[in-house]
């Protein structure tokens, strides 16, 4: 509709289309994006795509590519750009890495990013584990059948041949895949195609242990424990052989520009170009994308022991081996940018302005060409200044609605984040930071401190003078062994210096597990200790807010602002879960846990998809 002056001032007033979208957040890579400008460093983004099409072709088999720009300049901007065209093109998977919580397992890392990137779908609609599942059967059979087909005709199939269906493919693809040495990384993309079946298939292929009614009814071991690392690699290099043979895989490795170091002495950022040069010495095909900083370039990777070999691979297609460049926005970028936003805001509001950069000024934004902005000042300023009227002063982007933007991805992604246990920690890390001097449920908050050397326990709340002790653990992986050790560590209250253990967990502990269940006995009856029921209603606001403060200064806001707003809003003191925590133990088990054994029965009463689609049951 058109708009008229009152109607379009109330629409700005109530809605900023900038606010919160700042920072490019992994939701955005994997989901709805932002609005793009193709042509902004159009020569980034085209250099992956051509090497893309000369794999195909058989022109090339590997290549390494790495994007250099400043923080702000839009290298997260470029990776979208790549995902969500090729999303739409048969033949390619994308895997994407951003975080990396434990520099000291950096490759068992890389493998729970590959099987969460392939949960991700791809151009057919369906997880991309599921497009090589359906890709792997069709060549052992000379079949020509689609992945949604397959996933029909999976519970008919399992019906009529039980487990011995997935056991019976497994060896037909191993006849034509002699070189994969661990035949049960084929048999778990085959389960893939069972929706009953598919998370725990995947769960599995990520290095994480099943429970052992669950491994059995799929006829998958336990992973070893005696190294993650060398196995992770293992696994890594198989998964990469599989799949590449069928699609072109683009990984790419952003945002590993951190501060932190492993034990060994290496950082981020050199890590991952280690790693990238040992898959780009093993992958048959691929593209390998490194994002990064220009003085992490120089100052990190240029450093290396042996960097001239890591360079080589990491700028494979440049004749002077440098990275690729990304460049500042000129006059015609910045008003190109403004306009997309923009355009697509008021076609969602069903709103003509009167003109299309409504209601900021051509000249104006040109102006600021002058100065070669990054994308990121550029929306920090209209998100600032998308006001009708006298143009205010430039301001900080407020909390709020740094938060309502984190809050509505995580709404998209609350699934996946439920398993991961070390942002739901951190979250609450934050959270009982913010309590430090309050006093709830009878304890005055006083200290939260890290345990040195140990992996289990999160963190422990200090109060009361130092009589209240609690050690907090996240626990919501499914394998009896490990929930086991982290019991185990939680009830050794002299050695952990503990007057409390408190288990935040979502899924009931495994029947089968034994040991684990007599931990938790001794933690809830003898020791006084407490398991308090992980909830995505509470978790939601907390996982939201501890990104705006870990991403604080890339939203120009400092910690302290983020801190106040967690006070005056009273996200902490008032959350459920942050007052279960710290409340008096109940001594049960909660009642609102969700099942995580697998369901053992198989359809036996499903009418055969089959004959909808022509697919011939014999195996």
């Amino acid at each position: 509709m058109i708009a008229t002056s009152s109607t379009i001032d109330e629409l700005i007033r109530t809605q900023n289309p900038f606010a919160g979208h700042i920072v490019v957040r992994p939701q955005q890579i994997w989901g709805k994006s932002f609005p793009d400008v193709p042509s902004i460093n159009a020569h980034a983004s085209n250099a992956v795509f051509e090497a893309v099409e000369n794999i195909r072709k058989g022109k090339r088999e590997t290549v390494g590519i790495t994007i250099t720009a400043e923080k702000g300049l839009g290298k997260s901007h470029i990776i979208s750009r790549i995902r969500h065209r090729i999303q739409v093109e048969d033949g390619t998977l994308f895997v994407y890495m951003s975080k990396y919580d434990n520099l000291n397992q950096i490759k068992y890392q890389f493998l729970q990013t590959i099987a969460s990137s392939l949960r991700a779908f791809g151009s057919k609609k369906v997880m991309q584990w599921q497009e090589i599942a359906a890709a792997l059967i069709n060549e052992v059979k000379n079949w020509k059948y689609t992945p949604e087909q397959y996933i029909s005709i999976y519970p008919s199939w399992l019906s009529k041949y039980s487990i011995k269906a997935v056991d019976n493919l497994t060896e037909l693809v191993l006849q034509i895949k002699p070189e994969i040495t661990n035949p049960y990384i084929i048999k778990a993309i085959l389960w893939t195609l069972s929706t009953v079946h598919a998370n725990y298939a995947t769960y599995w292929l990520s290095g994480l242990e099943l429970t052992q009614a669950q491994a059995e009814a799929m006829g998958l071991p336990n992973h070893k424990n005696d190294d993650k690392e060398a196995e992770s690699l293992s696994m890594v290099r198989q998964i990469l052989d599989i799949t590449s043979h069928y699609r072109v895989p683009v990984i790419c490795f952003d945002e590993v520009d951190i501060a932190d170091i492993s034990d060994t002495g290496f950082t981020a950022a050199q890590l991952i170009a280690s790693l990238v040069k040992d898959l780009y010495n093993s992958l048959k095909r691929g593209v390998l994308l490194l994002a990064i900083y220009p003085a992490t370039w120089n100052e990190q990777i240029r450093v290396l022991p042996q960097a001239e070999a890591v360079i080589d691979r990491l700028a494979s297609e440049q004749s002077d081996r440098q990275p690729i460049e990304l460049r500042h926005l000129n006059a015609d970028d910045i008003v190109a940018v403004v306009r997309q936003w923009l355009q697509e805001f008021y076609q969602e509001n069903q709103i003509n302005p009167p003109h299309n950069l409504y209601p900021f000024d051509e000249v104006k934004l040109r102006e600021m060409g002058r100065s070669k902005p990054t994308i990121r000042s550029i929306l920090k300023w209209c998100a600032d200044n998308f006001v009708t009227g006298v143009e205010p002063p430039l301001v900080n982007p407020s909390v709020e609605a740094c938060f309502q933007s984190e809050l509505v991805n995580i709404e998209s992604s609350i699934n996946e984040l439920l398993e991961d246990e070390a942002e739901i920690s951190y979250a609450l890390w934050l959270a009982f930071n913010s309590l430090i001097g309050e006093t709830l449920e009878g304890v005055t908050i006083e200290a939260i401190e890290k345990v040195p050397n140990q992996e289990y326990i999160d963190f422990k709340i200090i109060g009361n003078q130092k009589k209240v002790k609690i050690g907090v653990d996240v626990i919501q992986q499914a394998g009896g062994a490990y929930v086991t050790a982290a019991l185990s560590k939680l009830i050794d209250y002299k050695k952990y210096h503990l007057t409390r253990g408190c288990l935040v967990r979502s899924k009931k502990i495994n029947r089968g597990a034994v040991l684990a269940k007599t931990h938790l006995q001794k933690l809830l009856q003898k020791l006084g200790g407490e398991w308090v029921s992980l909830q995505a209603q509470d978790i939601k606001p907390l996982l939201a807010i501890a990104l705006v403060y870990f991403n604080s200064k890339s939203y120009d806001l400092t910690e302290e602002q983020v801190i106040d707003f967690i006070k005056q809003k009273k996200l902490a003191i008032n959350n459920p879960l942050i007052r279960e925590i710290i409340s008096d133990p109940s001594g049960q088990e909660p009642d609102n846990l969700t099942d995580d054994e697998l369901p053992m029965r198989i359809p036996q009463s499903i009418s055969d998809p089959g004959d909808n689609v022509g697919l011939n049951l014999s195996i």
